[in-house]
């Protein structure tokens, strides 16, 4: 069995790896060029021809892409082979527009399964292991992804796709489960409930792979408390491929960009100017080895830096912080930005667990933002603190990190509904008004 912790590869030194990447993107370039009349047309009217990129120091000669595009394109206009070539298909969920329908090759399918395999492995995983996936499964990209990538390593996986608890629990404890691989809010409620149920010492999880949903460092902390494992990171679009774009290692401090496939750079939302290393800006994305796909310079809203500062586990590909929201997701409530994350940290630090409602409103023409979290059970025996008290505690904390008032809603245990999946953290009822 193949070791998918590749040292050629993920310790190349940069010099070499940059050749490699300026090779692949003039190829690929010159391949979106003539098979994708999308890109024939787009490069046209930025009067950019294939031969004009020799190599990544000519990427930001191309013009951006946005989700518009693909979606305006949807479903073969961004196609790079016969349709006859492609063995797969995944999906968006759609919900804020068109759905993106993005295809695959047996070769992209192989290199997508062969980059969450670098994941797995990066989290400590080998054929020894019980890969344990409740991702969904389906058009969703996560299930199908670890999936794959724990076939390639030779993890026993077991494909539990999302929802029934008990269930989950039953083949973690039958089965051994080593390594869960799942959204964050949905490890947090396994966590919960292994926990009601008296069952942690029967759990024999070492590791969790996470992504899919934002999640802050506090709710890590939680987690990996709750479930006894470390908790690592990873990334991805289904528009790029899926998860395993980018990875965490043992050091927990940023996720490794897989640079032989991906190209990333990080721009100014605005004015799309390139950003240099360390500052913060929207992440864009060029896929260097994707055929069925082809996607470059894709805008994808994410706001994160990117830092090649010597990491301890050896690997030299550039990492990625973890995004701290979107260009596109962040709340202007009163004038001020909000971001949930910002909320998360407050609650977290003062001891909830990550089950949390964001409600904005708009009531005679002025903002309001309402909080409602949940008291932990603990919280709930305590009669030494009212909830009117709690609520004061976290409209203060509130107020320290955003600079705006938020009214607090504490409420019971259990009362706001779980997720199984990416969890709705943001109501905002604003735009269910019409002008």
């Amino acid at each position: 069995m193949k070791n998918y912790y590749q040292p050629e590869i993920e310790t190349m030194p940069l010099p070499q790896l940059q050749e490699l990447q300026s090779k692949r993107l003039a190829e690929q370039v010159k391949y979106v060029y003539e098979h994708v009349p999308f890109y024939h047309d787009r490069m046209e009217e930025a009067g950019v021809k294939p031969e004009d990129i020799k190599g990544i120091g000519d990427l930001d000669k191309l013009p951006f892409i946005t989700k518009d595009d693909l979606r305006e394109q949807y479903p073969y206009g961004l196609l790079g082979v016969p349709l006859t070539d492609c063995v797969r298909i995944q999906s968006t969920s759609g919900t804020t527009g068109q759905r993106v329908v993005a295809f695959y090759t047996q070769e992209d399918v192989d290199l997508w399964d062969e980059c969450c395999a670098r994941a797995i492995v990066a989290a400590g995983g080998t054929k020894e292991d019980v890969c344990h996936v409740c991702y969904g499964y389906g058009l969703f990209t996560g299930g199908p992804g670890l999936n794959g990538g724990s076939h390639k390593v030779g993890c026993l996986t077991l494909p539990m796709s999302s929802g029934n608890t008990d269930r989950q629990i039953q083949f973690m404890i039958d089965l051994g489960s080593t390594i869960l691989c799942c959204t964050p809010s949905y490890a947090a409620n396994l966590g919960e409930a292994i926990n009601e149920r008296g069952l942690k010492d029967q759990i024999k999880l070492k590791a969790g792979i996470f992504g899919a949903e934002p999640w802050t460092e506090e709710m890590r902390r939680s987690i990996e408390k709750s479930l006894g494992i470390k908790a690592y990171d990873i990334y991805g679009l289904t528009e790029i491929s899926g998860p395993g774009v980018s990875f965490e290692c043992e050091e927990q401090s940023g996720m490794h960009i897989q640079e032989d496939h991906f190209i990333a750079e990080i721009i100014n939302p605005k004015t799309g100017e390139v950003l240099p290393e360390g500052e913060v800006g929207e992440l864009v994305f060029t896929c260097i080895t994707k055929k069925a796909f082809p996607l470059l310079r894709y805008r994808t809203r994410d706001l994160c830096y990117l830092t090649r500062k010597p990491c301890s586990c050896g690997r030299t590909h550039v990492r990625m912080h973890k995004p701290m929201g979107r260009s596109d997701d962040m709340m202007v409530v009163k004038g001020v930005n909000v971001w949930p994350s910002q909320i998360e940290t407050v609650l977290l630090k003062q001891g909830y667990q990550a089950n949390y409602q964001i409600v904005v409103d708009r009531v005679d023409n002025h903002d309001r933002i309402e909080v409602q979290v949940e008291l932990t059970p603990e919280m709930a025996q305590d009669s030494s603190v009212t909830v009117e008290q709690r609520e004061a505690m976290v409209v203060k904390g509130l107020k320290s990190m955003l600079g705006i008032k938020v009214d607090v809603k504490v409420v019971e245990p259990k009362s706001i509904t779980r997720s199984e999946g990416k969890a709705v953290r943001v109501i905002d009822k604003r735009n269910l008004y019409k002008d």
